[in-house]
């Protein structure tokens, strides 16, 4: 696939509409053109002007591979408990705003997260992110996305993620690197 490539739908695909959250059906052979691959999940422009976010597991439809972190039971496990930390970071790290180009940690979306130990065994982990406007409504749609990540990790049995306002997100959360990647530096 060559950037801004027009790609034919193999098969009707479910999307959601950018930036208001609506879930919306692409049927099979509409045109798209892919503007954004991160994190598994695809941001594509169609044929009559909408941003709609395809999830990695319809990735086939775009005529792609199913990314491996889409696929289930793709996850390694985890050899020791102090990786369970890392290993959720890491999977934080995998989201992103279907708009912007930098992953949702990097932007200092997450405010809070923490893994603690359950007495019956494995993990749980709770999580506080905001966006970078209050009127998005991809909120839902990234909380969905954060969920699904973080039980993909090995050894994680529950996972609370809620979204936050307060403090208000400003531009200086944003690490150095994506700042650079941005082009505000």
């Amino acid at each position: 696939m060559k950037a801004d490539e027009a790609i034919t739908l193999r098969r009707d695909c479910e999307g959601i509409l950018i930036p208001h959250g609506d879930k919306l059906t692409l049927p099979a052979g509409s045109q798209v053109r892919v503007t954004q691959s991160l994190g598994g999940s695809y941001t594509v422009m169609t044929d009559r002007g909408h941003m709609v976010r395809i999830v990695g597991k319809d990735a086939d439809a775009l005529g792609m591979e199913v990314p491996a972190a889409a696929r289930p039971g793709s996850s390694a496990a985890a050899k020791e408990t102090e990786e369970v930390e890392k290993l959720v970071w890491e999977q934080l790290k995998t989201c992103f705003d279907p708009e912007i180009p930098v992953n949702i940690v990097d932007l200092g979306l997450i405010y809070h997260c923490q893994v603690t130990s359950l007495a019956e065994g494995g993990n749980k982990v709770e999580v506080r992110f905001t966006l970078t406007a209050p009127g998005c409504g991809m909120g839902e749609v990234l909380k969905a996305d954060l969920q699904n990540k973080i039980l993909s990790v090995p050894g994680i049995k529950e996972v609370g993620v809620e979204l936050v306002w307060d403090p208000p997100w400003d531009q200086s959360r944003i690490s150095r690197e994506a700042k650079l990647k941005l082009g505000m530096l």
